[in-house]
């Protein structure tokens, strides 16, 4: 079932999802200040190319974590949490989109605080 998962959420928007994730990480990563801001959006990338099957455990951070999950939220995280809610409720209207909807809420959470979390 997982694998039809991923299959129609890779086809249906997930590769360009991703392919923006990662675009923005390259971006964060042209100064030596948005290089950790960067790698996140490449991890949130990863996750969105294939996000059925795995889970997100949000986490263990230090002060170094803390600092950066609130610089995160202050510029990125809340904006994009509110895009992956908006799109989780408007696709669990339907039957058809709950499962993807789902998805976008496991999203929102990793959007919202990346630093930390880790994807298995």
């Amino acid at each position: 079932m997982k694998t039809i998962g991923n299959l129609l959420w890779f086809l249906l928007g997930g590769l360009i999802m991703s392919g923006l994730w990662f675009l923005v990480g390259a971006f964060l990563c042209l100064t030596i200040v948005g290089i950790p801001f960067g790698m996140q959006c490449f991890k949130v990338a990863g996750f969105v190319l294939w996000p059925f099957g795995r889970d997100i455990e949000p986490g263990r951070f230090g002060v170094m974590g803390l600092l950066g999950n609130l610089l995160w939220i202050l510029f990125l995280g809340w904006e994009l949490c509110l895009l992956h809610l908006f799109w989780g409720v408007l696709l669990c209207l339907t039957i058809v989109g709950i499962p993807f909807g789902l998805q976008h809420f496991k999203l929102a959470l990793l959007a919202f605080v990346p630093f930390g979390a880790r994807i298995h």
